[in-house]
């Protein structure tokens, strides 16, 4: 009887196992990518922040009483318009008087000069009578430009901040009025590694994204670059300029600035979404043949392979070890690949990673 039990129990071992043996998983569904050949973009990076070419903080250069304000919070100027009228009635009155005291200097000087001329008044007289008119129109021209002075305009065009002043209120030289910036140019400047020196110069192209427009590129262009580096970070500071048509980056806003160097030929690429990163290393699948099926069809196998990965952009990355050009590896499906799992390669193209997975 226990020759029988042991006979039965062997038997349904086999049994298992042939099941098993027979009824293998279908080979998993993959996309597949090859390892190119290609010049890659290169980019010299740094953190930046912004500054309009033309900004202000408009401020009195005299003092007095505010009369009339001519403009609202937010507007936008032109050169030239006025903004703040203060109290210059005094001012007209002490012009009045000078301009008064100009013609009476004007007509004894004339009847001076022409009472000298037939010898019947001194030539000091007619000096004397000169310099008081020379004194006079001084004197005009001196209260017109403090007139002028307190009639403040927009020194150039652009949109005005927020108002800090109100009708009556009594203003010191230098009070804070308001600020006026000019939005259609921009300097981005930031920093990069002094051993770069002698890859920047003045004109390369400075591509610019900001958090604030994700998946948006602005171009600017190098305009000046620091004579002197700094003792303490042993950094170049650059400065681009860049329009700004649509008014969209504010001054005092992080951006994102990457110089555009020469590419780099002859790399191998991938697409990033055929790299699994992990803590313990960067690897992918390579797809590889492991003989024929019955068919005569190749059998194809998934065999993971650590690699060096370089540099990253868009939705590339470039391999600089543990590959070849010409090799097949596995874009996307690697969820559902074990290290020598059989694998079979679809035809739809693997999905694109979203723009925000990498950044110049």
């Amino acid at each position: 009887m226990l020759g029988g039990l042991y006979g039965f129990n062997r038997f349904r071992e086999q049994a298992i196992a042939t099941y098993f043996a027979s009824n293998k998983p279908p080979p998993a569904q993959i996309s597949a990518a090859e390892v190119k050949t290609e010049a890659v973009p290169r980019f010299a990076t740094g953190i930046g922040s912004v500054t309009a070419v033309h900004q202000v903080t408009i401020n009195p250069e005299v003092g007095g009483r505010v009369t009339k304000i001519f403009f609202e919070p937010g507007a936008t100027v032109k050169a030239g318009d006025p903004l703040v009228q203060i109290n210059d009635d005094p001012d007209r009155g002490d012009l009045a008087s000078y301009e008064a005291q100009a013609r009476w200097a004007k007509t004894t000087l004339e009847r001076s000069s022409q009472l000298a001329q037939r010898q019947f008044e001194a030539r000091e007289t007619v000096d004397q009578k000169q310099s008081q008119l020379d004194q006079a129109r001084a004197m005009i021209i001196k209260t017109e430009a403090l007139i002028a002075q307190k009639l403040i305009r927009a020194p150039f065009s652009g949109q005005l901040g927020t108002r800090q002043i109100e009708v009556g209120q009594y203003l010191t030289p230098g009070a804070r009025i308001a600020t006026l910036t000019d939005l259609s140019m921009l300097y981005i400047n930031f920093t990069l590694p002094s051993q770069m020196r002698a890859q920047i110069s003045v004109g390369q192209k400075v591509n610019v994204t900001a958090d604030a427009f994700p998946g948006r590129t602005f171009s600017a262009e190098i305009t000046t670059i620091e004579p002197q580096i700094s003792a303490d970070t042993r950094t170049m500071t650059i400065q681009a300029t860049m329009p700004n048509p649509d008014n969209a980056l504010l001054p005092g806003m992080f951006v994102n600035a990457a110089v555009v160097l020469p590419p780099q030929p002859d790399m191998m690429v991938l697409p990033e979404t055929a790299v699994d990163y992990t803590l313990y290393g960067d690897s992918v699948y390579v797809i590889r043949e492991d003989g024929k099926d019955a068919k005569g069809n190749p059998i194809l196998k998934a065999a993971r392979t650590p690699i060096k990965t370089g540099a990253r952009w868009g939705n590339n990355v470039v391999i600089l070890d543990g590959l070849k050009p010409g090799d097949r590896v596995v874009a996307a499906g690697q969820v559902k690949v074990q290290n020598g799992a059989q694998v079979a390669i679809s035809n739809s193209p693997p999905p694109q990673p979203p723009e925000t997975l990498t950044r110049n």
